[in-house]
């Protein structure tokens, strides 16, 4: 087991998929539901869902490449949300998937749903939480954007481990985050070179408005699916 392995509660599994070794759970039997997170988490955020539902599912929950224990992604792999698309495209097939239930949230929602736009065969049903799948181009979203994920964002993800030390503490309202949690998510991110992919999200909110667009225009393909809004 790896330094890394010791904070997923989970079997660890594994797939090499064009030169990234992707780590994915693969937790109990049924139809399929995919958990795809976000930035700056990984599959560690759905261990609960994980664990009360694995009787009656087949949960899979991969960790994009540069997060949780899918690393390191190889040379010229620049994190964006289009190139954690295609890896999830090919893991999905490579598990011949079929009948998926996705459950969304933050960045997974557009990478999720960049996949099922192109692959709708594949999805019968969708849990959507907090995240969005269109281009965001309002004020608050660019002044976002533009801080961290110009040069004072890299400073704090890079230098400072700002999304883990502060966005995700600062986003759990109900109650405190223990150490041994926190532990969980600041350990894919180390050093500062092991924080780049954090970086790479926010400035992707405006830099990636062509591979929205092209997620919002797959959308009707979706439509007559049953979705639940958490």
């Amino acid at each position: 087991m790896t330094g890394l392995e010791q904070f997923s509660p989970f079997q660890p599994h594994y797939a090499d998929i064009e030169g990234v070794r992707v780590h994915y759970v693969d937790e109990g039997s049924g139809p399929p539901l995919l958990l795809l997170h976000g930035n700056p988490t990984w599959s560690f955020l759905y261990r609960d869902v994980i664990g009360g539902l694995r009787d009656r599912f087949r949960c899979i929950a991969p960790d994009h490449p540069g997060f949780g224990l899918s690393r390191p992604a190889p040379a010229g792999y620049g994190f964006t949300p289009a190139e954690h698309a295609h890896v999830l495209e090919r893991l999905i097939e490579r598990l011949e998937l079929r009948g998926i239930t996705m459950m969304v949230q933050d960045w997974g929602g557009p990478i999720g749903f960049a996949v099922a736009a192109r692959r709708p065969d594949r999805f019968a049903a969708f849990v959507i939480g907090n995240t969005w799948a269109w281009p965001k181009e309002d004020l608050g979203t660019q002044v976002f954007s533009r801080l961290l994920g110009g040069p004072i964002g890299r400073y704090l993800i890079l230098r400072r481990n700002f999304f883990v030390e502060r966005i995700i503490p600062g986003g759990v309202k109900r109650k405190r985050l223990s150490e041994s949690v926190m532990d969980a998510y600041r350990a894919p991110f180390p050093t500062p070179e092991s924080r780049r992919p954090v970086h790479v999200f926010p400035r992707e909110i405006l830099g990636s408005v062509g591979f929205l667009a092209e997620v919002e225009a797959g959308l009707p393909a979706l439509r007559d699916r049953p979705a639940l809004l958490v």
